[in-house]
C-alpha cells in the first residue's frame, strides 16, 4: 500500500470529526486525493453500516457489552476492506476518526469486557496494516470542558454519551492508559477550532 493512513482518536466532544473534515479540505487544496470516514459508522451512507451503527448507539437497545465489541468490529472491518484498503492501494490518503482503541476503552476499560479478548478478536480479523497508521493522534480535554461540550451536542441521547459521569471518568482513564501503553501522541483539544487545526497540521508534519 502506498497511500497514507491517518487516525484521529479521542474522547467524546473533542472535535475529531470537525478537525478531520478541515484536514481533508486542507490536503485536497494541496492536490492530494483524500477519503475519510468514521469507524463507528455514524454518518455513513451505506445502509448496512448505518444499521450496525444504530444498534451500537441506540440508547434503547439492551445488548450485551461483548455484542458491542463485535458490532464495532463488523463496521471496522467492512469499512477498512471497502473504503480504506482500496484507497490506500490507489495511493490516496485515508483519514479515519476513531480506531480499535475506542472499543478497547469504551467496551474494555469502561464496561468491563476483557481487554485481552478485544485485542485477540481484532488481531484475528483486522489486517496487519490496520494497526500501523502513518500518523495517529489522540485528542484530550479536561473533564470539565468535556461536560460543557457534551451539553451543547445534539447527539447526547446516544448510548455512550447518555451514560453518567462515573462512566466518563472510566473512559478518560482508559484513554490515558492507552496513551501510555501504545505511546500514542496527544493533542490538547481545548483551544479554538483554528488553533487545534494548526496544531494538528504541525503534529502531522503538514507545515
Amino acid at each position: 500500500m502506498s497511500g497514507k493512513y491517518i487516525v484521529i482518536e479521542g474522547q467524546d466532544a473533542t472535535g475529531k470529526d470537525t478537525q478531520a473534515k478541515l484536514l481533508v479540505e486542507f490536503l485536497k487544496q494541496r492536490g492530494e486525493k483524500v477519503v475519510t470516514y468514521a469507524e463507528s459508522g455514524t454518518g455513513s451512507e451505506n445502509e448496512f453500516i448505518k444499521t450496525v451503527a444504530k444498534l451500537n448507539y441506540g440508547a434503547d437497545f439492551n445488548i450485551e457489552q461483548r455484542t458491542h465489541a463485535l458490532l464495532y468490529l463488523i463496521n471496522r472491518y467492512e469499512q477498512w476492506k471497502k473504503i480504506a484498503e482500496p484507497a490506500l492501494k490507489r495511493g490516496e490518503t485515508v483519514i479515519v476518526t476513531r480506531n480499535w482503541f475506542s472499543t478497547l476503552v469504551y467496551v474494555g476499560y469502561a464496561s468491563g469486557v476483557s481487554r485481552s479478548l478485544i485485542t485477540k478478536i481484532h488481531k484475528e480479523i483486522m489486517p496487519e496494516a490496520y494497526f500501523k497508521p502513518d500518523k495517529i493522534v489522540i485528542f484530550t480535554i479536561s473533564p470539565e470542558e468535556q461536560v460543557k461540550r457534551l451539553g451543547t451536542q445534539e447527539r447526547t441521547a446516544e448510548f455512550w454519551k447518555s451514560k453518567g459521569g462515573e462512566f466518563q471518568k472510566k473512559v478518560n482513564a482508559g484513554y490515558r492508559q492507552v496513551i501510555r501503553d501504545f505511546k500514542v501522541p496527544t493533542l490538547d483539544a481545548s483551544g479554538t477550532i483554528e488553533e487545534i487545526q494548526a496544531e494538528l497540521r504541525k503534529l502531522f508534519g503538514y507545515v
